[in-house]
């Protein structure tokens, strides 16, 4: 389990995270997502021991991860920039990572060679952002690690990519029970292969649980009247968005299904109809109840 308690850091007196409390448990392929700016690549950097926090501890399996070589070998941070040493290409990074790695599996990296049709020649500075981000990706499931953290998982990638990349991880998943923690912008990819995400906002976790409890949560509801109703009709509910075309409203609401219905009920709708909720509308309407993204 990867345990982040009371986690602080900030950059020339500017806070970027405060009071980061989030368990991670083994096994789990955690999606984390924010706006632009929110810190997501500094908190992976801090769970990698990359960067050390001002205040709290991050812990691998109750062990600090900051300065601690033993632990810090288990975890394989891929950010969203790759890094690769100068003029050199596949063959010379593999004996690089060696290097640092001794888990450093050769019959995984040249089974996953052939899987991404990479080069091991080639420059890899020469290399699309696509295929730099293919070329980190190998190296980063050669070393088998027990925490795989990346930053912008997807970017660069193509459909077919993405999709390979995705089975992957599931793989490495059910046969070594890796954990995986996942930073993206895109809200469906996240849906479509994490168990749990994590909302940052506000240089704090404010949401943390697993997708199919958040759908539990969040409802989106359609309503229709047979004449004109008054814009503030559900105010008392206090939707998290609410649309009106004429005699038809369209809500995201969070709470209890049934208290819910039971209020609506009370308004006599012709129609009371629950539409399947997306992952990426449950946290555009949470962030713009927080007052992201609206205009001053």
């Amino acid at each position: 389990m990867i345990t982040l308690t009371q986690i602080r850091k900030s950059f020339d007196q500017k806070k970027v995270l405060e009071g980061i409390d989030w368990e991670i448990p083994k096994g789990s392929i955690y999606g984390l997502v924010g706006p632009n700016g929110a810190g997501k690549s500094t908190l992976l950097r801090l769970m990698s021991g990359v960067l050390r926090p001002d205040h709290g501890a991050v812990t691998v399996d109750g062990q600090l991860v900051y300065d601690n070589p033993a632990v810090k070998a288990k975890i394989m941070f891929v950010p969203d920039d790759p890094f690769f040493l100068t003029q050199t290409n596949l063959k010379e990074m593999k004996a690089f990572y060696k290097l640092f790695y001794p888990t450093f599996n050769e019959e995984r990296y040249q089974r996953l060679l052939k899987h991404f049709r990479l080069s091991e020649t080639d420059k890899v500075n020469d290399f699309s952002k696509g295929m730099k981000r293919q070329a980190s990706v190998i190296l980063a499931l050669s070393t088998d690690p027990e925490v795989l953290l990346l930053d912008e998982a997807f970017d660069g990638l193509d459909p077919v990519m993405r999709l390979m990349f995705k089975r992957l991880i599931t793989d490495e998943l059910i046969n070594r029970e890796i954990t995986v923690v996942i930073s993206s912008h895109n809200l469906r990819e996240l849906e479509d292969i994490c168990d749990r995400i994590a909302l940052l906002d506000h240089r704090t976790i404010s949401i943390q649980s697993e997708i199919e409890e958040l759908r539990t949560q969040y409802h989106k509801i359609q309503i229709g009247y047979t004449k004109e109703q008054p814009a503030d009709l559900f105010d008392a509910i206090k939707p998290l968005h609410l649309e009106q075309r004429g005699h038809v409203f369209l809500m995201i609401i969070k709470g209890d299904i049934e208290s819910i219905r039971k209020n609506i009920q009370a308004t006599k709708p012709v129609l009371l109809e629950e539409i399947p909720i997306t992952m990426e509308e449950v946290f555009v309407y949470e962030m713009e109840a927080k007052g992201y993204g609206q205009a001053v």
